[in-house]
């Protein structure tokens, strides 16, 4: 099976296309992504919340100029509801049309038009499987139930599906497909042996200022390194919700948008909404007194 994807040439290629689009990937990331379009096969990544593993789904997209198409997943997820249903009021008004004509339709030839093509609303496994070039990202997996799971580890072994009134419908040109897992329960293997593996850790301290000031163009440099260190300092506590670079962005712009040009103790304590979001984790930031800009990261 061809692909219609476009190929960049090497990990090196991507991970540039990529910085075009503010997302900055590291080295094995990029590989990771890279191999996943060559050798058609989906990547899987797992890491805490926030790190930027549906980011890197969205950016892959905008950076080769496919159609992003997003599943989310949640307990009791099912194959219909993220493969296809049919357009019933549409059903209704085509039926009500050929009455008012007074056509004495056949009832099989009825049942056929009702059944077509026209009337299928594609949800988001369909709509991937006849859209190409598309990057399917499978969000956060391991919330939907192990029937789901089998049931798209099929779907993406064949790139096909079966819709009982039309037949099969298989990709002309798979997906590129991200599959992401905030590892609240394990996946099961058979799953993972499908994909390609990569672990999306929390960015050093150099990537994570870099990142920010992508995202912010206009932010402070001396703004983005403190929030960075303050951020990685967070990130050394116990607390039931690290922040992640997204939440790192967030409290860079809510300072950015406050004026501050960089971070004092007063506004640290002031925006910690913006970066912390259980009361537990503020408390035990506020009592390690880690936000003081000039302490260690």
């Amino acid at each position: 099976m061809g692909s219609a994807f476009p190929v960049p040439q090497s990990p090196a290629a991507l991970a540039a296309a990529l910085a075009r689009t503010g997302y900055l990937a590291d080295d094995g990331l990029a590989t990771a992504g890279y191999l996943a379009i060559r050798l058609g096969r989906p990547v899987f990544l797992e890491g805490d919340a926030g790190v930027g593993k549906t980011s890197f789904a969205t950016a892959l997209a905008e950076a080769t100029g496919a159609t992003p198409i997003r599943l989310q997943c949640y307990e009791g997820l099912s194959a219909a509801q993220a493969l296809y249903d049919w357009d019933f009021p549409r059903q209704l008004l085509h039926l009500q049309a050929v009455r008012a004509a007074g056509l004495d339709a056949d009832p099989a030839t009825l049942e056929a038009e009702l059944y077509d093509r026209r009337f299928l609303l594609a949800r988001p496994l369909l709509a991937a499987l006849t859209t190409s070039p598309c990057v399917l990202l499978v969000d956060e997996i391991d919330r939907a139930d192990d029937e789901f799971e089998a049931y798209l580890l099929e779907v993406l072994a064949d790139a096909a599906v079966t819709v009982p009134e039309l037949g099969r419908i298989a990709a002309e040109y798979p997906p590129v497909t991200v599959l992401t897992s905030n590892r609240t329960r394990e996946v099961h293997d058979a799953l993972k042996r499908r994909c390609l593996y990569h672990w999306l850790d929390h960015p050093g301290l150099d990537r994570e200022i870099a990142i920010v000031r992508s995202r912010l163009p206009g932010i402070s440099a001396r703004l983005a390194e403190q929030v960075a260190a303050a951020t990685a300092r967070m990130r050394a506590l116990e607390l039931l919700k690290p922040p992640g670079v997204a939440e790192a962005i967030d409290w860079a712009a809510a300072l950015d948008t406050l004026g501050a040009t960089e971070l004092t103790a007063e506004l640290a304590a002031a925006t910690l909404g913006a970066v912390l979001k259980y009361r537990e984790d503020t408390d035990r930031v506020r009592a390690a007194a880690i936000l003081d800009p000039g302490a260690e990261p």
